[in-house]
């Protein structure tokens, strides 16, 4: 078990080449496992850190879609390291009266440290790091949510132990073709994981993704049982996504048999996990009665948001320094 704040610096490698967060796909498989040992480390020394990289700091969390625990985790994960968070809803800035991204970037990049991006267009988040200079965060775009991908990594690791994920099947039902199931297949693709996408065959990932991962171990079913069967990690999100109210209606109907129900997980891997990166919708894409039963996993796991967030803040603060 690690130790409680155990007061040694942290070891170089864990602060080589990251000067933003964009997504998983850019990066490594090391970078990976870098950033989940940091987070168990930030963890298990919390309420006692003995370095505050971000001393003297402000990061703003841009935020153009409404978040309970992104917001908190990082307004937190900021103090924690000695910052001072700023947020900045696009509704109150110029960026909501038709400022372009680029402007706002090169005029924040001359008064802040840094910037946390919560948004719908991943190019946002790439513009504003290039025009900003700053280290820059994706806190989810409709692209991806590299946040998440860590911090469910983070969970499967203190659950299984450190690497666990190495030999799972690990499987993601209902919408798989939006910004959670693309940054499972680059984990999974950088990994080496076995990843197992179940939906109906209209949210499936399109053929170009697959091509472009070009990934064995990464397989797309409409059969849930089977995506289901023998998997130690179970996973799904709500089916309908920001932005996408309209089609409630029609996307309830064709998810449905991808709900994750008592009955579906007597195919699972004794000992599984259920995760969900919240907030769920009892009773569509996971019952009641899974849920509650999973609770302490789940919740775990959204604490785990604060917890892996501070070794990308860490890490990028550290990386700046050289």
């Amino acid at each position: 078990m690690m130790e409680k704040c155990y007061g040694a610096a942290f070891p170089e490698f864990l602060f080589r080449a990251m000067n933003n967060l964009l997504s998983i796909e850019e990066l490594s498989g090391d970078q990976i496992c870098e950033l989940l040992a940091l987070g168990h480390k930030l963890k298990a020394e919390r309420g006692c850190h003995t370095e505050q990289p971000l001393a003297g700091q402000t990061w703003a969390l841009i935020f153009s879609k409404s978040s309970t625990r992104t917001r908190v985790s990082f307004e937190v994960g900021v103090s924690e390291l000695g910052g001072r968070p700023m947020f900045l809803s696009t509704r109150d800035i110029q960026l909501g009266r038709g400022e372009p991204i680029k402007d706002t970037a090169r005029v924040l990049g001359r008064m802040i440290h840094g910037a946390i991006i919560r948004t719908y267009d991943q190019q946002d988040v790439v513009d504003f790091a290039e025009y900003s200079k700053l280290p820059t965060i994706n806190a989810l775009t409709d692209l991806e949510h590299p946040c998440q991908i860590l911090a469910d990594l983070l969970t499967i690791e203190e659950q299984y132990g450190v690497g666990s994920w190495k030999d799972m099947k690990i499987a993601f039902l209902g919408d798989v073709d939006n910004n959670m199931g693309r940054s499972w297949m680059w984990a999974a693709k950088r990994l080496g994981f076995t990843l197992v996408l179940a939906g109906p065959e209209q949210a499936l990932p399109k053929a170009e993704t697959l091509a472009a991962l070009d990934c064995p171990n990464i397989i797309c079913t409409t059969d849930a049982a089977e995506a289901v069967r023998d998997c130690m990690v179970i996973n799904t999100d709500t089916w309908i996504s920001m932005g996408q109210e309209a089609e409630k209606g029609t996307k309830e109907k064709a998810f449905f048999p991808y709900q994750v129900n008592a009955e579906l997980l007597k195919l699972a891997a004794p000992g599984h996990i259920v995760l969900h990166c919240l907030p769920a919708y009892r009773g569509y894409e996971i019952t009641d009665e899974v849920l509650e039963a999973n609770a302490p996993v789940i919740f775990r796991e959204a604490e785990n948001r604060l917890h892996a967030q501070k070794a990308v803040l860490y890490t990028l603060a550290n990386s700046r320094k050289k």
